[in-house]
């Protein structure tokens, strides 16, 4: 278990990540390490939040942690006005988020996967994203 020290330096946060390969297996390992020691005040994790630059995110999604290598929303509807705040990034801030996002991605084992999000899920899996553009709230 590796649990890393959270980043809030906002020249790494804004700063867009790349693309992630199987050698960066270990960083993924540490993002769900990481948001599991932080379960109780955070539901997700981009890898920039550990000081790593690579397109990796990690979700507690309704008690299953889900690991994502180059998440990208494919499909996304229903937009909605909402407020949230970060880890990283002090203060509530205001921002549009969508109820339902479509995201392919690869899983842990590097499987590709194409997924359909609701909700709470796909707010947090929104959030992250745009941590891996280099876009905070």
């Amino acid at each position: 278990m590796s649990i890393r020290q959270i980043i809030h330096d906002e020249t790494i946060l804004s700063s867009p990540s790349r693309k992630a390969t199987k050698a960066d297996q270990h960083i993924g390992n540490d993002l769900l390490d990481t948001l599991q020691a932080h379960s109780k005040t955070c539901l997700g994790m981009a890898a920039n939040m550990i000081g790593e630059l690579k397109n990796i995110i990690a979700i507690n999604d309704q008690g299953n942690y889900l690991l994502m290598y180059n998440p990208k929303i494919v499909k996304k509807t229903m937009p909605y006005q909402t407020e949230e705040s970060c880890l990283s990034v002090y203060g509530v801030h205001p921002c549009v988020r969508y109820e339902m996002i479509t995201v392919e991605y690869k899983d842990e084992r590097f499987k590709p996967k194409k997924q359909t999000f609701y909700g709470l899920s796909a707010q947090i899996i929104q959030h992250e994203i745009d941590h891996l553009y280099g876009i905070l709230i």
